[in-house]
């Protein structure tokens, strides 16, 4: 499933835990594709605290808590580390990452806490959602097959990543937007792992965060090339420094928001980074006084690409970043009308 969905299914099981609907979920996906980070953004939405408990790192009784003896019995003391209405709050998210990472005796010893939400007398807190997340045994990490009294504890969900999905989170975050124009140039490049390679540094939603931070320390250094392929591996490194190398030729983006006839590049890759960047204008302009003459201006702009796809992909990327907003601008009656066949067949 993809992330958008992933996130709708996640924030409807978040709030149905007040009102006791909700049912543990098991995210699946090879690593680096945003499975921790899915769930952080929906904690982060609704403003909730997040306890994420890495059980690959725990021994049982880190989770069962310690006995100690009262009188003539013996009870348990139980872990700060769970949730606790009175130190935590009502709601949150109990996160239980790298689940298929832990051994056996650590799973067994989560049996309770996920489908009874307690352990011996310790419960979890009504509001509070369980979700946990895991990588898939073909995917070369350190995993355990998952017990099946565990799996039948979850509702279960692969995460697949998705270019327009980590697009619009891209800009949201203020992504470079020279990365961005590149992954619309290579689309193929945002996820690349091959197992069975092994590779150590490898294209995926989480190391093109690495390589954005590059760009940001490097550009413009000899260093640039190494690091990017430090992060992304040899071949990605080596074609988004080349991509970086050509921007020199990009049209003038001031004058098109000023709305004079720029000529659109004949070359392909240069028409992506032009896309990408008049996008990510267009979301810096965000709420300005003259943000609506540079959507206007930009709306025109899309109308000249000659391949038509390339002005609807930029529209529909500043539609994501801008809302709903975009619609009220005088030019798109126009540019939709252009492109109404295109986006009809």
């Amino acid at each position: 499933m993809r992330p958008a969905h992933l996130q709708a299914v996640l924030d409807r099981e978040f709030t149905s835990a007040s009102c006791g609907h909700h049912t543990p979920v098991m995210l699946w996906g090879p690593p680096g594709v945003g499975k921790s980070q899915i769930i952080a953004e929906v904690a982060a939405r609704h403003a909730a605290p997040m306890i994420d408990i890495r059980l690959s790192q725990m021994e049982p009784s880190d989770l069962r808590g310690i006995p100690f003896r009262v009188g003539s019995t013996v009870e348990w003391a139980t872990p700060a580390m769970l949730p606790d209405a009175g130190r935590h709050g009502d709601v949150g998210i109990l996160f239980l990452d790298e689940i298929t990472s832990a051994p056996p005796s650590v799973s067994a010893a989560a049996y309770q806490l996920i489908l009874d939400r307690r352990l011996g007398a310790y419960e979890v807190p009504p509001g509070w959602a369980i979700f946990a997340a895991g990588n898939r045994q073909g995917d070369r990490g350190v995993t355990y097959a998952m017990p099946a009294p565990l799996a039948n504890r979850f509702s279960h969900f692969e995460v697949e990543t998705n270019l327009d999905d980590w697009v619009a989170w891209a800009y949201e975050n203020d992504m470079d937007e020279r990365l961005i124009g590149f992954l619309r140039f290579r689309p193929e490049r945002l996820f690349d792992f091959d197992p069975a390679h092994n590779p150590v540094a490898f294209p995926s939603p989480r190391s093109w965060e690495f390589a954005h931070r590059a760009l940001q320390k490097f550009g413009g250094t000899p260093l640039l090339l190494a690091t990017l392929q430090a992060c992304v591996g040899p071949a990605a490194g080596l074609e988004l420094n080349a991509f970086v190398e050509n921007l020199d030729r990009m049209p003038d983006l001031d004058a098109i928001l000023r709305g004079e006839d720029v000529p659109v590049p004949r070359e392909i890759d240069l028409q992506y980074a032009v896309a990408s960047a008049l996008v990510g204008r267009a979301a810096r302009a965000k709420g300005s006084s003259d943000a609506r003459e540079i959507y206007g201006c930009i709306l025109d702009y899309a109308g000249r690409f000659p391949l038509r796809e390339m002005g609807v992909m930029l529209v529909s990327d500043m539609h994501r970043a801008i809302g709903s907003q975009l619609f009220s601008v005088p030019q798109f009656s126009a540019w939709a009308n252009s492109v109404a066949d295109v986006m009809l067949y």
